[in-house]
């Protein structure tokens, strides 16, 4: 029996793993983002799908850990002077937000005939959104950083900090607590105080001692156990004092935000993060109660499009009132117009203190999950109702009328160098890129640089390209590369033509286009590096000259090999690569057939 219990808890671990191993990566490839990627594995594998799992809410426990450790992470990027700075964001806009759409939704669901207080629960649940779903949606937009995702996250800690007094304000409502005595919510209040305070003072006077110590120990194991420690500690310490568990694992990871152990925790956190915040949205997914869906359809899908969208124009209203413009605060609205994971606390109270009866907190709870997995959608759905960032030309020069010996197409790091010495011997360069803040920053640095697309042949004519000995293609994309090499062996085949090439085969492509010179961007420092590398393990400066020749006149013989129509194979010897036989065609010259047996691998590209 016990083998067989085990067993079946082996396959729900497989199940819930590899639920999310293919679920993700298709959702990605889709364009859709992991997190509704988890969600609809979520729903396939639980009590109403595949029934792989009967009871989403033991794993949902657990897997808010992955909430709490994300939580902790953020705090880790926030030092105190940092979240300072933000106070008006947390404590204005955040709490302007929280009130706004509050009031809305609560008009809302009075409106649709339920009691106030339900309507005030239900509309405040929602009004949290999912700091997990829009955490991680920031963070795969690489816009955590950015001034518009802090005004989001400080919006989130708003939030999280809200379900700690709209907790309480569920126990007044209570109808089964109107006699509750001053003296048990006035303790309670005090125990959340002395948890806070407590928490503060540890982490203040005790975490940093404690890693030092633990440090000269040089066990890793150890270092791993007391992060997670930490972590769980303060979620526990918090959740005891009748508060959030996240709320408590962030303020671990503000004190700590200053640690010279900041980052090693954070590298030993992050793979226990990412696979239980998987864990929360799967188990999410498997909450979903189709039948409760199937069973009031119609009152769930009003709840879902008029909290969503009632609380979207109440967020984009805000927004706009504190003076962001109409991208970024359609943006905040898209992200933030869901319900989050405390409305499950939220409405679990509620349904406890009588508030809820069972039928509206499972509708409710349905409603959340939906708008949770609607927030992917509604983002991507953005990129079609934002109309493209026009960037503006104000103070740029246009290429036009120039003239010089040097034509250089793109001026990112590349082109930087490569014109230092043209321009230390004297040599006239007319340099353009497309790129406006590439423009702009290397006139602070002194270039000047034209504002142009090189791929057009208007702008080529207008930058001097007919009265340029070389023209030097410098450009960071391969494909605006090729257009240019073609355009200008087509328009002016006599044109000297140095090109920037990106590997092995852009280079062969390149020769048999008739470049004059090209490079792979990264061959010639990789060939540094190398001869650097055998310098600082004590070989010769005459051996590794030899080494280095003997590398780059092979190097020159497989391009030709490869250029005449042959291949090159290789094979793992004895833990090095070896050449095969070749493959020449007949017209390949009889030495180089023999040199060409020779060559050895190319394990730079």
């Amino acid at each position: 029996m016990a083998v067989e219990t085990q067993g079946t808890d082996l396959i729900q671990l497989v199940a819930l793993l590899g639920a999310g191993v293919v679920a993700v990566p298709i959702f990605k490839r889709l364009g859709l983002g992991s997190v509704l990627g988890y969600l609809s594995a979520g729903v396939v594998i639980g009590p109403f799908g595949l029934r792989l799992f009967t009871d989403p809410q033991s794993i949902l426990h657990v897997a808010e850990l992955g909430v709490v450790m994300f939580l902790f992470v953020i705090g880790l990027e926030m030092r105190p002077s940092r979240l300072w700075s933000l106070r008006s964001e947390i404590f204005g806009l955040g709490l302007a937000q929280v009130l706004t759409c509050g009031g809305l939704l609560t008009v809302l669901g009075i409106a649709a005939g339920f009691a106030p207080a339900a309507s005030f629960v239900a509309g405040m649940g929602f009004v949290l959104s999912s700091t997990a779903i829009v955490m991680q949606i920031l963070d795969e937009r690489g816009e955590t950083s950015t001034p518009g995702g802090q005004r989001i996250v400080s919006i989130l800690l708003l939030e999280d900090l809200a379900i700690v007094p709209l907790l309480a304000i569920v126990t007044f409502l209570a109808p089964a607590h109107e006699d509750a005595g001053e003296t048990s919510r006035w303790l309670s209040i005090a125990i959340a105080a002395g948890a806070i305070a407590g928490l503060l003072v540890v982490g203040r006077w005790l975490l940093n001692p404690m890693f030092r110590l633990l440090a000269t120990a040089h066990a890793r194991e150890v270092m791993t156990a007391a992060a997670l420690l930490v972590v769980l500690g303060a979620a526990l310490v918090m959740q005891l004092g009748g508060l959030s568990m996240a709320m408590g694992a962030f303020l671990a990871g503000v004190l700590l935000s200053e640690s010279s152990f900041r980052h090693q925790l954070e590298a030993d956190i992050e793979p226990f993060r990412g696979i239980l915040l998987g864990l929360f949205f799967l188990s999410v997914g498997m909450s979903l109660d189709l039948g409760v869906i199937a069973r009031d359809w119609p009152t769930i899908v009003m709840a879902v499009i008029g909290y969503m969208a009632l609380k979207s124009l109440g967020i984009y209203v805000v927004a706009r009132l504190f003076k962001a413009d109409h991208s970024e605060a359609l943006t905040r609205a898209a992200m933030l117009a869901q319900g989050g994971e405390f409305a499950f606390v939220l409405y679990a109270a509620a349904t406890a203190s009588g508030i809820f009866t069972a039928n509206v907190n499972a509708m409710m709870t349905a409603t959340v999950i939906i708008s949770m997995a609607l927030t992917p959608l509604a983002v991507i759905a953005l990129k079609w109702v934002l109309p493209k960032k026009e960037q503006s030309l104000d103070g740029l020069d246009i290429a036009d009328g120039l003239e010089a010996r040097v034509l250089m197409i793109g001026f990112g790091r590349f082109g930087q160098i490569s014109a230092q010495f043209l321009l230390s011997e004297g040599i006239d360069v007319t340099a353009i890129d497309d790129d406006v803040e590439m423009v702009r920053s290397a006139s602070r640095f002194g270039f000047k640089v034209y504002y142009g697309d090189g791929t057009r042949l208007d702008v080529l004519r207008a930058a001097g390209i007919e009265r340029a000995d070389i023209v030097a293609v410098c450009t960071d994309s391969r494909e605006n590369t090729d257009r240019i090499v073609e355009l200008v062996r087509s328009e002016f085949p006599l044109t000297k033509l140095y090109v920037r090439s990106f590997d092995r085969q852009h280079t062969l492509k390149l020769r048999a286009q008739g470049v004059d010179f090209e490079i792979r961007e990264t061959f010639e420092s990789a060939f540094a590096f190398g001869v650097q590398s055998l310098l600082g393990l004590g070989l010769s400066e005459e051996h590794v000259a030899e080494v280095a020749s003997d590398i780059r006149s092979r190097e020159t013989e497989r391009l030709a090999i490869q250029q005449s129509g042959g291949s090159v194979t290789y094979t793992n010897v004895h833990g090095k690569l070896q050449p095969q036989p070749l493959t020449v065609p007949k017209r390949a010259p009889k030495a180089l057939n023999e040199e060409a047996e020779k060559a050895t691998a190319d394990a730079a590209e």
